[in-house]
């Protein structure tokens, strides 16, 4: 939807007769409701657009002026802050030939449409979403069918808009072009930019109510279903774009535009990505990480189990953290046979409380492990009492100052000093 068809007392729930108070009220309301430190982390991107609209429709429906404004000339009589365009000042095109010498709105500059007869775009707006995908399906592909609704050309009147022999009226607003001249501010100068005709929405020209097509209501479109398929490609990743040509919303004397599906990788609960290869952490048994093991340490995204077989050499031990890479196991690579790497990243497990072995047993397992390093010699020991259950939070929490652990030596307590005669 493009911004001239916003409609302000729908942003903000209210209708046209509302008061002062009610758009007060009702901003509150939408406000608390779409604020983006009230949403989860994965719509606060949408809130803040939502948060937006709404702080806009406020600040020009509290204002009177600007409320008088918009009732009148809709959206398209302003700019990007909120401020009217142009109010009722002078007609822009004498303004503007005043400052470009009849140039027509800075015509042919920069490519900039201008002049009375600008071009209306040959093709419809793109509509651009986000796609959430699984891991699962990146890895694998996909083929996803759905049903889509979207605006068609009015079969009835043929995107004419009104009835078979009735006649269109040149929309006054535009002058039948559709498209509307507005001066915006760019740092200190004004600009001139073109706008959909709000009066008409763009099409140049009216059809009177008792003229309107029956089917469409004037509108030229009515809404159709249609099953739309899309294929995810294995190894497809974040922001990839995936295009159906042609199925967007139709508009009459326009090619219609494309659907254009952002992915968006869904977090896995086992496997991290980066590029091409893929992470996961194995859980490991210290008897295992010292005595070996042949066994599957993880199901892969396809279904398939991994199995890892240690030691490689004889007297072999795993250790807390070690990286095992396996070549050839990570994600797909598109259009290409090959793939990424996997790396699985070793988390030794404890034998936890219930683990009570024998004097007899740690006897023997002292005698099996290697010996311990020689014992740090001090001329003076202290035995003392300990904390198995130590929290590194608490480090510096006895600082009586209330300050950091980690204060520099240059910031210690300052005290007065006396001056030196």
């Amino acid at each position: 939807m493009s911004k001239a068809d916003v409609d302000l007392y729908e942003v903000l729930g209210i209708d046209k007769s509302a008061s002062k108070d009610d758009v007060r009220k009702a901003y509150r309301k939408a406000a608390l409701a779409n604020h983006p430190d009230k949403v989860p982390e994965a719509e606060r991107e949408e809130a803040e657009v939502r948060f937006k609209a709404v702080q806009e429709a406020y600040d020009i429906l509290y204002d009177e002026e600007k409320r008088e404004i918009y009732d009148t000339h809709g959206m398209g009589a302003f700019n990007g802050s909120g401020e009217p365009g142009m109010g009722a000042g002078p007609d822009l095109d004498d303004i503007l030939a005043q400052m470009f010498g009849g140039m027509g709105g800075m015509g042919g500059m920069g490519g900039m449409p201008g002049g009375p007869h600008a071009r209306k775009p040959r093709k419809s707006p793109d509509e651009e979403q986000k796609y959430e995908v699984r891991l699962e399906d990146l890895y694998k592909g996909k083929t996803v069918k759905f049903a889509s609704t979207k605006n068609v050309i009015c079969s009835h009147c043929q995107g004419k808009g009104g009835k078979e022999r009735a006649t269109a009226r040149k929309c006054s607003t535009c002058d039948g072009e559709g498209y509307k001249q507005i001066l915006r501010p760019m740092g200190q100068f004004l600009s001139p930019a073109m706008v959909p005709c709000p009066t008409c929405n763009g099409a140049g020209d009216y059809f009177v109510d008792k003229d309107k097509c029956k089917k469409c209501k004037g509108k030229k479109t009515t809404e159709a279903k249609k099953m739309l398929e899309i294929y995810i490609p294995r190894g497809a990743r974040e922001g990839d774009k995936i295009i159906l040509e042609g199925e967007a919303d139709q508009v009459p004397g326009q090619e219609p535009g494309d659907i254009v599906f952002h992915i968006v990788e869904e977090e896995h609960e086992t496997f991290r990505r980066a590029a091409a290869d893929l992470t996961a952490t194995i859980d490991v048994t210290l008897a295992e990480a010292l005595t070996g093991f042949s066994r599957v340490v993880v199901k892969h995204l396809d279904g398939r189990g991994i199995e890892i077989q240690h030691p490689k050499t004889p007297g072999e031990v795993l250790y807390p953290g070690q990286v095992l890479k396996v070549p050839g196991e990570g994600m797909p690579i598109k259009r290409s046979d090959a793939r990424g790497d996997l790396y699985l990243v070793v988390n030794i497990k404890f034998p936890d409380g219930q683990w009570k072995p024998s004097p007899a047993v740690l006897e023997q397992l002292k005698e099996l492990l290697p010996k311990p390093e020689p014992p740090i010699q001090a001329d003076t020991v202290d035995e003392v009492e300990f904390d198995p259950k130590g929290n590194l939070d608490d480090f510096g929490a006895h600082d009586p100052e209330g300050g950091s652990a980690w204060e520099d030596d240059d910031e210690g307590e300052t005290t007065a000093q006396c001056a030196t005669q």
